[in-house]
C-alpha cells in the first residue's frame, strides 16, 4: 500500500494497527493531567500514557506562584512485578511492588520504606484519587488523601 493511500486508510479507520499488550496498558486510565485547587495550594499530576511498557508522571505543588513540591514518577516491571517508582524533590528513588488492583484501581506497597508505606490510584469517572499512607510521626496509621479532577 502507498503511504499517502495508508496514512488515509489509518484516518478512515479502514486498517487496523496492532493492539498494544504491554501489562501496563491496563493502567491507561490514570492518562491525564490531573489538579487539586484549594486555598492554601495548587497540585497538579500528569500522567503520560504508557508505552513501551513504561508510564511516566510529574507532579507539583505550588503554593501561590512559588512551587513548594514537586515529584518524578514511573511505573515499570522491576523483577517481574508492576513497580511504582517516585522520586519526590528530585532525590535516589523509591520503589512500591503491586500488591492489588483491578479495572481502575491499583495499590503499590513497600514494607520497609518510612513513609509512605502504600500508593493507592484509583479513577471515578472524570476524577483520579491518590493516597499514601504509613505511620505518621505518633506511631499510628496516617492516609493522606489527592483528591483530582481533570484540569480545564
Amino acid at each position: 500500500m502507498k503511504r499517502r493511500t495508508l496514512i488515509v486508510a489509518l484516518l478512515l479507520g479502514a486498517v487496523a494497527l496492532p493492539a498494544r499488550t504491554s501489562e501496563s496498558d491496563d493502567l491507561a486510565w490514570m492518562a491525564g493531567h490531573w489538579c487539586i485547587e484549594d486555598t492554601a495550594r495548587s497540585v497538579e499530576e500528569y500522567w503520560m500514557a504508557p508505552h513501551g511498557g513504561t508510564l511516566l508522571g510529574v507532579s507539583r505543588t505550588l503554593k501561590g506562584e512559588r512551587t513548594a513540591e514537586f515529584e518524578f514518577m514511573r511505573i515499570m516491571r522491576v523483577d517481574g512485578v508492576q513497580t511504582f517508582i517516585a522520586q519526590p524533590g528530585g532525590i535516589p528513588p523509591t520503589s512500591f511492588k503491586r500488591t492489588a488492583g483491578g479495572a481502575d484501581w491499583v495499590r503499590f506497597e513497600n514494607p520497609k520504606h518510612d513513609f509512605p508505606k502504600r500508593v493507592e490510584y484509583r479513577r471515578k469517572g472524570h476524577a483520579l484519587h491518590a493516597e499514601v499512607s504509613g505511620p505518621g510521626p505518633d506511631g499510628k496509621n496516617l492516609v493522606l488523601p489527592f483528591h483530582y479532577e481533570a484540569c480545564r
